[in-house]
């Protein structure tokens, strides 16, 4: 494996790529299945996994998703391609953030995240920051940095899903599946140590309250380590209680999740203009100062009802609020002078940022029998208010003279030069959707599932000391929806789909006019397939056309919006998860996606920003078995020890690093691997787990902020080592 990913680093193409792929599978391709060969009472976790909204996946395997359909349903029985992160993916890959969990799922990489101040996903070539794509528990929030340890799985829904989820990007949505009480005790205990100098604690503590009807969650993620690159620590701190109460037809759950982080705000490194290449700068200076640092606070909090009227019918009832506050400092690199090495900066910040939302919807689900036909029904009603506001910008004067090779830090400092015209920013928008679909079954092997909406929707933005309105539009745009599944037996399905999405703009920008609603349509076709004992493969094709693109492009510091005519996004996909063999387990993708321009008056033919052509990933662990037999070390008793391990990588093409493809960020290969030792210690399950994460140690750049100057350095080798004890 470890020659295989060093020649495709060398290589360097997609169809290197493609032959790691096939003769790594050829080799180990498998799927998952420890619990045959770990004792039960040794399982650290349930490799079954089954939240209150039906989903379930059986170790890497997914199941079930009522993501994209509205009802909880058999994935090959959905016309749309749905990929799924589950625990057990999360668990061995230590996943951190959201980016590492969707580096598992083709067609997906990450575009600008504000200094990795934000989750910034592109999807078939479509995404932006703050486009409001990621979701919680099925429902919009305005938090920024979504993932923690209190996310149990995480949901990828392709093309576009206006019809059941509101305003949204034609390239599709992630959801972040949040862990819910369980009426079975499940208590652990994550303590992890970084080589970067640190440490992360997190409990998950759940199970019954011993003579009442109701179960309790307790999920902490407490975070304090150093920055990898010159300066700078990552504090993260969050407590998520939840409560269900179940009765015989009811079920209630609440949640609260309380989140406070403060972290850099590094704007990455430059290009050089006349080479297109990264400066010849070691990767861990940075080219601002330590004063670079946002601080937030969020909180979060949910209320589901779900009530079964009888075996057919049942009504779902959801709530969340969200509310996001920060303050930060930024020394944002505004210009470079290849000729003297010199950088122009300019120090930014922001005051009394407050983001609010509250989502409700209500779901009426049921099953019935019409004309001889079966159908499952789903009509709803979703209400949204999303308002982000931001009370003082500061811009600060451009200061020239920052030599990036002999650099010499604190010679500027936050901003105290208040922005009229950059403050009192607010974007609101209220959206009420209504909605209908009809899944029915024509034959025992053909499903048409279709579909309507309506989104009722109003918008105001404005900014400025005297307030200057730029958006002011407010209408009802009907959305349809239509799909096909036909079964070809029972494992393997068919199906091709029409959707089409809608989504008014959203920017907090310097300069920006009204900007028109971006709408977009989609066809696709695709296959799916559970092949062997549990291996879920789905390939799907598809041709996306979007209108009133937001293009985002930075010109001396100076950041811009406007929409450009017309965008088409068409490809390939490929994502595979589950099990072969009793002791395998793999998730892989592949992803082809040409996404261009098509009509603009200066942007035409042009690749859409941080959008490769090719994605491609591949993760394999193998259950080892048993390696040591039980034992007595002084006064603690050993169980049985099993190993496991695993080895992965990732493949990311090159991508346009501002929207007129005037530089190139470099295709890149990633290598993680992981080393799991299971036990158990005095009677309660545990085990020891080290991460390795860019083994070969690759510099690479994963996304652009629009410029040459503000360029993401991806983070290098990093030895993550866990202890883990359940009881």
């Amino acid at each position: 494996m470890r020659q295989n990913c060093f020649i495709l680093q060398h290589r360097r193409s997609a169809a290197a790529l493609l032959v790691l792929l096939s003769t790594t599978s050829l080799i180990v391709f498998h799927g998952t299945a420890r619990a045959q060969a770990v004792k039960p009472d040794e399982l650290t976790l349930e490799e079954l996994s089954v939240t209150g909204d039906g989903s379930a996946a059986v170790g890497y395997r997914p199941r079930r998703s009522s993501f994209g359909t509205g009802t909880d349903r058999p994935l090959l029985d959905t016309p749309a391609n749905i990929a799924v992160v589950p625990q057990a993916v999360l668990r061995d890959q230590r996943v951190l953030s959201l980016d590492e969990a969707l580096r598992n799922v083709s067609g997906i990489a990450q575009t600008n995240s504000l200094g990795g101040t934000q989750e910034g996903v592109v999807r078939r070539g479509f995404g932006t920051t703050r486009d409001s794509s990621i979701l919680r528990d099925g429902r919009r929030t305005v938090l920024q940095q979504n993932f923690s340890h209190t996310i149990e799985r995480v949901e990828v829904l392709k093309g576009p899903a206006s019809l059941l989820y509101g305003i949204s990007e034609p390239g599709g949505l992630i959801n972040l599946v949040s862990k819910r009480p369980l009426f079975t005790r499940q208590n652990s205990l994550d303590v992890t140590a970084t080589s970067f100098g640190g440490a992360i604690i997190q409990p998950d503590l759940t199970g019954p309250i011993e003579g009442t009807n109701l179960a309790y969650r307790i999920v902490g993620d407490v975070q304090d380590y150093n920055y990898w690159r010159n300066f700078g620590t990552i504090r993260r701190q969050v407590a998520a209680p939840s409560l269900t109460w179940r009765g015989d037809d009811t079920t209630v759950t609440i949640g609260y999740e309380f989140a406070h982080y403060n972290i850099p705000f590094d704007r990455g490194t430059t290009f050089d203009p006349r080479t297109g290449r990264p400066l010849r700068v070691p990767r861990e200076r940075r080219f601002d100062e330590a004063l670079s640092r946002v601080e937030a606070m969020s909180h979060l909090g949910s209320l589901d009802i779900e009530h079964r009227f009888n075996d057919d019918w049942k009504m779902l009832v959801g709530f969340t609020a969200s509310n996001l506050t920060y303050d930060d400092n930024q020394i944002r690199p505004v210009s470079y002078n290849a000729a003297t090495g010199l950088l122009t900066r300019r120090a930014d910040a922001t005051r009394g940022a407050d983001f609010n939302s509250q989502v409700a919807r209500i779901d009426l689900v049921g099953r019935f029998e019409a004309l001889g036909l079966r159908h499952d029904l789903l009509v709803g009603a979703m209400h949204e208010r999303v308002d982000y506001y931001r009370r003082e910008s500061y811009r600060g004067a451009n200061q020239g003279g920052f030599n990036v090779f002999d650099p010499v830090y604190g010679r500027i400092g936050a901003s105290n030069r208040l922005s009229l015209p950059a403050s009192n920013n607010r974007d609101r928008l209220i959206n009420t959707s209504l909605y209908l679909q009809d899944s029915i079954h024509l034959t025992d092997q053909l499903i048409l599932v279709a579909g309507a909406s309506a989104q009722f929707y109003d918008q105001l933005a404005y900014a400025g000391v005297p307030a200057v309105t730029s958006t002011d539009i407010n209408g009802i745009k009907p959305l349809p929806r239509a799909g096909l599944v036909y079964k070809i037996a029972p494992h393997i399905s068919v199906y091709g789909s029409y959707t089409q999405s809608f989504r008014p703009n959203v920017t907090d920008l310097d300069r920006t006019g009204t900007l028109l609603p971006e709408e977009g349509d989609a066809y696709e076709v695709g296959v799916k397939a559970e092949l062997g004992a549990g291996l879920l493969v789905t390939g799907a094709v598809y041709d996306t056309e979007k209108t009133n693109v937001l293009v985002t492009q930075v010109v001396n510091g100076i950041r811009t919006a406007a929409t450009a005519g017309k965008a088409r996004s068409r490809g390939f996909e490929l994502d595979v998860a589950g099990q072969i063999l009793p002791d395998w387990s793999v998730i892989g993708s592949y992803g082809f996606t040409d996404a261009i321009v098509t009509e603009d008056p200066t942007l035409a033919g042009n690749r859409l920003l941080n959008t490769p052509r090719t994605t491609a990933s591949l993760f394999l662990t193998h259950q080892a078995g048993l390696v040591a037999p039980a034992t007595t070390v002084g006064s603690l008793s050993l169980g049985d020890g099993f190993l496991e391990v695993g080895f992965g990588s990732r493949y990311v093409g090159e991508r346009p690093g501002d929207a007129g493809n005037t530089f190139t960020l470099p295709d890149y290969v990633v290598c993680d691997a992981f080393l799991s030792y299971r036990t158990s210690v005095n009677g309660l399950p545990a085990a020891l787990q080290l991460n390795l994460k860019n083994v070969l140690d690759e510099t690479y750049y994963p996304s652009s902020g629009a410029s040459n100057v503000l360029v993401a350095v991806g983070e290098p080798f990093q030895a993550l080592m866990t202890a883990r004890v359940s009881w």
